[in-house]
């Protein structure tokens, strides 16, 4: 069997390797022909721009299309063969990959304790304090309401039947029709897509995901035993690239898809309408059930925006599209609920399936947010984070682009997170070095499928201010560090380019 899941044509590939961005070095000497095709291409993998365990053209007809012979593609894949970067078997062609002993980087996006920050500044978590007073007005308000529950067994598979009406009656009044029957409550995002995994993909199956995407789904998808199937998104806010969404779910049948429309994580995207629609439909005509994170939904930071219509409103009757909500990204991330909307029967498969792994969700939890969702109290929550969010956003992209000024990003227009190119650096020497000089961040291969996206890191909008001023200040020095050798402790080397 073929070790390859995508296909990347020669036309493509030429267009790639000609619209590139590669830094020459002043008085550098021009590299050889195949010299510079094997760099292009392994600047390409390294970036996420074409993903890992993609087919490459062959070499009759990737010469013709750069007007180069086909000796020197030969060299050129010979080159990446010998790096590490290149993989082929007679009869299958040859795929990307990545060197071995190049293992996914460990740090910088796990929580820190609070007490055992100390003067560490920390970039790892996209997530922010409780917006106060509401987390204590909700609290307080569920234990009012938990009297009648109290006197139950206290187990609600499916989640508290008060809060799955609140839940679907949101969905309908935003014009997605929706019944109770729909909706299952989790223990946060992680919870219900643990638990789409289990039911849908079991090991070994295949599963299409944005490349770059957030990395605790990534990481949760392969101890599940999935083979991922990396989608590369375009380069800044446009996002996806819906030819190449077609093709890997055409050529590659995944069994399931995974996406975060609303302000993407990390690169803090958003779907247009037409691209949303077209999405549901690839999903749909591959028998690939598309499972659509919500949980940046509500982060809207530039008050004219106008949203398109969620996924869902493409699927209203869920066969297709399993749409997964959190509180933990709007409200705190310590109020640990998520939900499920999809298809009754999906739902049902999915509590029945429920009770060989967490029986339920924790009923005080669930009616605080319900609470919030019935008073108004969520609205107002929600706009104090977002003020918040966007204070942030702005000093630290202002910060960046002060200190940094090499450093390429677009800034997004919701979301929680920054996407940073680091004008050649390594990204995950820069965490090492990062740590010495003050500043947690997480590593671009972090949110990648076997080490794409050493060029970058992923800036959360958690500290504003002159903390932001700070933060960058560090990661600055941390930049120097890297940039005279002196960043030492990555297997990786201080640049990637060629």
């Amino acid at each position: 069997m073929a070790q390859w899941t995508s296909t990347v044509g020669a036309a493509q590939l030429a267009r790639q390797l000609r619209t590139q961005r590669r830094p020459v070095a002043p008085g550098a000497r021009r590299p050889p022909a195949y010299r510079a095709l094997a760099d292009g291409v392994r600047l390409l993998v390294l970036e996420g721009r074409v993903p890992v365990a993609a087919r490459l053209p062959a070499e009759r007809e990737l010469a013709p299309a750069l007007a180069v012979s086909r000796t020197t593609v030969a060299a050129a894949y010979e080159a990446l063969r010998t790096e590490g970067f290149l993989e082929s078997r007679r009869g299958a062609g040859s795929w990307t990959a990545v060197p071995a002993g190049n293992p996914l980087p460990s740090r910088g996006l796990e929580p820190l304790p609070p007490e055992s920050l100390g003067s560490m500044i920390d970039l790892g978590c996209a997530s922010l304090p409780a917006p106060e007073p509401w987390l204590t007005r909700a609290v307080q308000g569920a234990l009012e309401e938990l009297p009648p529950y109290a006197h139950t067994h206290g187990d609600y598979p499916a989640g508290l039947p008060a809060l799955r009406q609140t839940i679907a009656e949101r969905y309908t009044e935003r014009g997605i029709p929706t019944m109770p029957e729909q909706i299952m409550v989790t223990t946060g995002a992680m919870g219900a897509i643990d638990a789409i995994c289990h039911l849908f993909a079991g090991r070994g199956e295949r599963i299409a995901v944005e490349s770059p995407s957030y990395a605790n789904i990534l990481q949760l998808m392969r101890e599940a035993g999935a083979r991922l199937v990396p989608v590369a998104m375009e380069e800044g806010l446009a996002g996806w690239d819906m030819n190449r969404w077609r093709q890997v779910l055409r050529d590659a049948a995944p069994r399931l898809a995974y996406v975060v429309a609303d302000f993407h994580n990390p690169t803090g995207a958003l779907a247009d309408e037409a691209r949303r629609r077209a999405l549901v439909e690839a999903a749909r005509a591959a028998g690939t059930v598309l499972v659509v994170d919500e949980t940046m939904l509500e982060l809207r930071l530039d008050e004219e925006l106008q949203m398109p219509r969620r996924v869902c409103a493409f699927d209203p009757a869920g066969s297709t599209v399993v749409t997964v909500g959190s509180v933990s990204k709007a409200f705190w991330a310590g109020m640990r609920i998520g939900w499920v909307r999809a298809a009754p029967d999906v739902v049902r498969s999915l509590v029945a399936a429920r009770a060989y792994a967490d029986m339920g969700t924790p009923v005080l939890e669930q009616l605080a947010v319900n609470w919030l969702l019935r008073t108004g109290g969520w609205e107002e929550a929600v706009e104090m984070r977002r003020t918040q969010a966007r204070e942030n956003r702005d000093a630290l992209v202002a910060a960046v682009r002060r200190d940094l000024p090499e450093w390429e990003f677009e800034a997004p227009r919701g979301g929680l997170t920054l996407w940073v190119r680091t004008g050649g650096l390594s990204g995950s020497r820069l965490a090492v070095a990062g740590e010495r000089v003050g500043v947690r961040v997480p590593s671009g291969p972090r949110f990648g499928v076997d080490g794409a996206f050493e060029g970058y890191v992923r800036l959360p909008f958690t500290v504003g201010g002159p903390v932001a001023d700070e933060a960058v200040a560090r990661l600055a020095a941390a930049a120097e560090l890297v940039a005279s050798g002196a960043g030492a402790g990555a297997d990786v080397p201080r640049t990637f380019v060629a």
